[in-house]
């Protein structure tokens, strides 16, 4: 049996991750720092902040418990409008993190910093968490993993459209074909903002792998590299700022919207994901199989798929996306070794050093914390279960080991997808993506009966606001500026 090792990639543990390049309070003059952008992601994705001068930053972190009040609507606000279940009654307080203090790499001067919404007060005797705050579920879930001697890893595909005008209709800033020079001609306007993006980001110490042009008119990549659960949100949030904020710097909007062009691909958000066990007794991965700690944690995270994707592509506009045979993972649930045609891709499953799972149902409109919270969480449920996996590999033939199957999940018969275990399809439609949502008892187990009903009152005031135009050309013109 031959000993060469065809492992490739570059090998990322949870050990060898750094996951916090947070810089220390006591340095921030000395970077120049002036003010303070207190940031945090609402429900519907919207990222927000408060500015705050230095001066009074340092005296709100000399405080008991630093942070800003804001009223409880504030995450049930959407454009205007009120989601059903909020009110103007009472307040939370939005305590700063600062673990997640970095350098703002797009505007010089600032920092940026997220935290956590808690009660005033301490709600039955000394318990301040809240059910709503995206970034304390997503804590929650990676430390109850730890407490099971499971880690994750996490990277992220970002990719966006860049617009010369979003009205009356979308204009794309130019015309090219997937990774094409044209795309990122030297002295062009994308060619600097992309970038000028790159060195933002690694600047503010967030990995980047590499850019470069997508399918799509105006269509880019930025690619980031894997951190753990709550510090790659984060870098997912600043990335996106970054990525907006330097497009509008050089005349361009920055688009994360599902689909822009229907003659085109879509706008994706793929999440590389990678499942260690610290365990002393956990078995050494095999090139091509799965670990039974992967294997449980797919089986659960299969089964729930229809219900998570309400988390994952949150809008009526991300259905528009997710087709077969359009390279968006398809609409069966599945797994299949380097298949783009499944929802979640098995990649570089040969190499000992990067192997992860891709999950292709997600895209820019959701908001990263909770798209994670949805994955991990109903992950680690089967890894706690141990749960059997009883879907195989879509990428081989049953009958031939070893054999690619050059069909995907879509071409095959009913009777094929059968003996693969292949018997669900994800939602077809936002309104299904709800109902299985609202229907899944897992769902009221991972985020809790308050979330999953207040949740589902935001989502619907999202979808009414995208669509209160009437009109279509003028509803994407309202999607393409809201995300």
């Amino acid at each position: 049996m031959s000993s060469v090792d065809f492992s490739h990639g570059v090998q990322y543990t949870p050990a060898s991750t750094i996951s916090s390049k947070a810089i220390s309070p006591k340095v921030l003059k000395d970077l120049g720092i002036s003010y303070i952008r207190l940031q945090w992601v609402d429900l519907v994705n919207n990222i927000r902040y408060r500015v705050i001068p230095l001066s009074y930053f340092e005296k709100l972190l000399s405080s008991p418990r630093p942070g800003v009040t804001f009223a409880k609507a504030v995450l049930g606000l959407v454009y205007l409008n009120m989601a059903e279940g909020f009110n103007a009654i009472e307040e939370y307080l939005y305590v700063v993190d600062l673990e997640s203090l970095r350098v703002c790499p797009y505007e010089p001067g600032h920092a940026t910093v997220m935290g956590y919404f808690q009660e005033k007060v301490p709600v039955m005797g000394s318990k301040v968490e809240i059910d709503l705050c995206p970034r304390g579920i997503l804590k929650r879930i990676e430390e109850e993993a730890g407490s099971h001697s499971v880690q994750f890893l996490i990277g992220i595909e970002h990719e966006f459209i860049l617009l010369k005008e979003t009205s009356p209709v979308p204009v794309a800033s130019n015309i090219h074909s997937w990774s094409h020079s044209e795309a990122l001609r030297t002295g062009s306007v994308e060619s600097k903002a992309l970038r000028e993006m790159s060195d933002a980001l690694l600047g503010a110490g967030v990995e980047v792998q590499m850019y470069h042009a997508e399918a799509a008119p105006g269509q880019y990549e930025m690619v980031t590299g894997p951190l753990t659960p709550l510090a790659a949100a984060d870098a997912a949030t600043l990335t996106r700022e970054t990525i907006s904020n330097v497009a509008a710097k050089h005349g361009l909007r920055a688009t994360f919207a599902p689909r822009v062009y229907m003659d085109s691909c879509g706008s994706s958000s793929h999440v590389h994901l990678s499942v260690h066990s610290t365990s002393s007794s956990a078995p050494t991965p095999s090139p091509g199989s799965l670990t039974p700690t992967e294997s449980s944690f797919l089986s659960s995270l299969l089964d729930h798929l229809p219900s998570i994707t309400l988390l994952t592509l949150p809008i009526p506009a991300s259905y528009k996306r997710v087709q077969d045979g359009a390279w968006s993972g398809g609409t069966y649930v599945s797994w299949g070794t380097e298949n783009r045609e499944a929802p979640v891709r098995f990649t570089n499953a040969h190499s000992r050093t990067s192997r992860n799972f891709e999950m292709r149902f997600v895209d820019g409109t959701s908001n990263p914390y909770l798209a994670l919270a949805a994955m991990l969480g109903v992950g680690l449920e089967g890894i706690k279960a141990q749960a059997e996996l009883k879907i195989s590999d879509c990428s081989y033939l049953p009958s031939k080991s070893g054999v690619f199957n050059t069909l995907t999940p879509a071409q095959m018969s009913e009777e094929s997808r059968k003996g693969l275990g292949i018997t669900k399809r994800l939602p077809l439609s936002w309104e299904e993506a709800r109902k299985r949502f609202k229907e899944d008892e897992m769902m009221v187990k991972v985020f809790g009966q308050e979330f999953v009903e207040k949740y589902l009152s935001v989502n619907k005031t999202l979808a009414e606001a995208l669509a209160q135009d009437k009109d279509e050309a003028k509803e994407l013109t309202r999607l393409v500026e809201y995300y």
